[in-house]
């Protein structure tokens, strides 16, 4: 059954969109959550959970990065066993795919490595991953059409990086306006309120 019309259904996904769960998603892995849309052609789409924060530092993960204490966040269900990073210094990382303007995915492992342990690049600027969300072909479609996901062209690379997990989930909803600033206020469980 649904309660609101969330998505606009005639958005058709393209990388570099974010992609906001609905406020009353069931799963786990995406409940209230924040997705950058990375690809997303036939083949089926891969993201980036933005919001979900893992229990480790960068530190924890990998030995060559024994000073550096920047958080990990939970990418998504699939292969949680994988690091995977974006970032904006496209410039300075061979390798790495343009997701949007001044936003990259990937890139050289053993450059970014040279380039942190020797604070040639501020960390803040990378955000790392342990798994991805990833959707078979025509699957990410389907969920839209189902209401669980909005679509939001407009990345802010600035909250990308820089605003508090906890809060992105609502201050994307109350950026886009109208009815999705409303949304954004729904509590977690409506029986609770």
């Amino acid at each position: 059954m649904e309660f609101f019309d969330f998505s606009d259904k005639d958005i058709i996904p393209k990388k570099g969109d974010v992609l906001i769960s609905e406020p009353f998603q069931a799963d786990p892995n995406f409940m209230r959550t924040v997705i950058i849309l990375c690809e997303h052609n036939d083949d089926g789409s891969i993201g980036f959970v933005l919001n979900k924060p893992a229990a480790l530092k960068l530190k924890d993960i990998i030995t060559e990065f024994k000073g550096i204490d920047q958080e990990v966040f939970i990418g998504g269900p699939v292969q949680q066993d994988t690091l995977h990073f974006i970032h904006r210094k496209g410039s300075l990382m061979e390798g790495s795919a343009k997701i949007a303007e001044g936003l990259y995915w990937g890139g050289n492992f053993d450059e970014l490595t040279f380039l942190l342990k020797d604070k040639l690049v501020n960390s803040q600027d990378f955000k790392f991953f342990v798994g991805y969300s990833g959707w078979a072909p025509g699957q990410l479609m389907e969920e839209i059409e189902m209401n669980s996901w909005v679509i939001s062209r407009n990345v802010n690379i600035g909250q990308v990086f820089d605003t508090d997990a906890t809060m992105l989930w609502k201050e994307v909803l109350e950026n886009l306006g109208g009815k999705f600033k409303v949304i954004s206020n729904y509590p977690v469980d409506p029986r609770l309120n």
